[in-house]
């Protein structure tokens, strides 16, 4: 009498779970990657908030000044610091909790130049994987 096969073998579920090993050793560091790059965006969203409100100041008072009603922290960022010699606004993640590592405790600089009123992005302290393109 034959006898039917009645489940999988042992070398079978071997591969599939092999397969699923090879898929997660690329997909988790892609993941961390892509949720690192989504805080760093939270990060130049509050900064970007900023460029406004800042250069309106500048022109119309001649002051670099953060105004009182902006949001200066968030879930990623742990605050935002104004330097009135220099007119860099710096975002600094936090450096711990739920902050990926790539991005805990390092910061995102927008300078405004008062010369001629353009903004310049400065990220070279975030891993090169999460900086934004249009900062350096």
């Amino acid at each position: 009498m034959k006898r039917m096969q009645q489940g999988f073998t042992l070398i079978e579920l071997m591969i599939v779970v092999a397969i699923i090993g090879i898929l997660a050793a690329v997909a988790i560091p892609a993941y961390q990657d892509y949720t690192a790059r989504a805080q760093v965006t939270e990060g130049m969203n509050l900064l970007a908030g900023l460029k406004t409100p800042v250069s309106e100041t500048y022109a119309d008072q001649g002051v670099l000044t953060i105004p009182t009603t902006a949001v200066r922290t968030g879930r990623y960022v742990q605050g935002l610091q104004l330097n009135t010699s220099t007119g860099a606004i710096t975002a600094t993640f936090k450096p711990t909790g739920s902050v990926n590592a790539k991005v805990g405790g390092k910061t995102i600089v927008f300078t405004y130049s008062t010369n001629n009123g353009r903004w310049s992005c400065n990220a070279a302290s975030l891993d090169p994987a999460v900086r934004p393109k249009s900062c350096s």
